[in-house]
């Protein structure tokens, strides 16, 4: 894999989290129904630029959006014009072929705007970037072992934040506050989600010990994307209880992986196969 694949992998997952965070913010902050609620068009000059602050948010959120998509696909593209592992091509076929379903999900929550629809708007962003980190992850899994650490010291970093941040709970759940612990939730869930896979590239001897920090790391990365999914619907006291037990939950996981780490985990064996099914 080159160099230059490499950064896109990463670039695209970075970007992709950026688009997520920028679009939580856009729906908190109720930009979501500006640009006179019209897609694609908005409210300024030639109904192709913003006419205010709050149209702005929209505007730059429905930017990025397709230069993330764009980068995605040239992603997609180059990966297999590389002929790159199996696993990492099919991975961007994913997030490439369920773009058209979240453009159009993009549309309807501003001429709609509806839950149901917010949700599953967030549930694609979610599907996508799970599969463009899993690209990144299994792209760079010939020196991903040695990062496994660090990812998992992350995740410890952003659980008590996750914690602190809860919905409704400790803190007031604004617009800001939602960006934040977005920002935070999509860093530890990414971190999580690449160490999982990370530790799946260990074979021999080393298969044991990364197998048991896997099995602490798997369910924790799923409560996590399941915490991120629904945060933005806990209103009622018995939501917030469930979301806050779900990420106590998640630390616990997150802590246990940190011990196992931290017990010592076998040197890892070099130049593990980029190109694995």
């Amino acid at each position: 894999m080159t160099p230059r694949l490499r950064r896109l992998l990463a670039g695209s997952a970075v970007l992709t989290g950026i688009l997520m965070v920028l679009g939580v913010y856009t729906a908190a902050a109720g930009a979501g129904l500006t640009c006179a609620g019209r897609w694609p068009f908005c409210d300024g000059f030639l109904g192709l630029f913003p006419a205010n602050w709050g149209s702005f948010i929209e505007w730059f959120h429905r930017l990025v959006a397709m230069i993330t998509g764009f980068v995605i696909l040239g992603t997609t593209i180059k990966a297999w014009r590389e002929g790159v592992s199996k696993r990492v091509r099919y991975a961007l076929v994913v997030a490439t072929a369920i773009l058209p379903f979240q453009i159009v999900l993009g549309a309807l929550t501003v001429t709609e705007y509806e839950w149901v629809i917010l949700t599953a708007h967030y549930v694609v962003a979610t599907s996508i970037f799970t599969a463009v980190v899993a690209a990144a992850a299994w792209g760079l899994s010939d020196r991903g072992i040695p990062r496994t650490a660090d990812a998992v010291k992350l995740a410890l970093v952003g659980m008590p934040i996750m914690l602190v941040l809860a919905p409704h709970m400790f803190v007031s759940f604004g617009p800001l506050t939602q960006t934040i612990y977005y920002v935070v939730g999509l860093a530890t869930y990414g971190s999580l989600v690449a160490a999982t896979l990370w530790a799946s590239t260990a074979h021999g001897a080393q298969a044991d010990s990364y197998g048991r920090l896997k099995y602490a790391l798997a369910p924790a990365s799923g409560i996590v994307v399941a915490l991120l999914i629904a945060g933005r619907q806990v209103y009622l006291p018995s939501l917030q209880l469930a979301h806050l037990g779900g990420t106590l939950i998640a630390l616990v996981l997150v802590v246990g992986a940190t011990v196992i780490v931290r017990s010592g985990l076998p040197v890892p064996q070099t130049g593990v196969r980029n190109d694995a099914d």
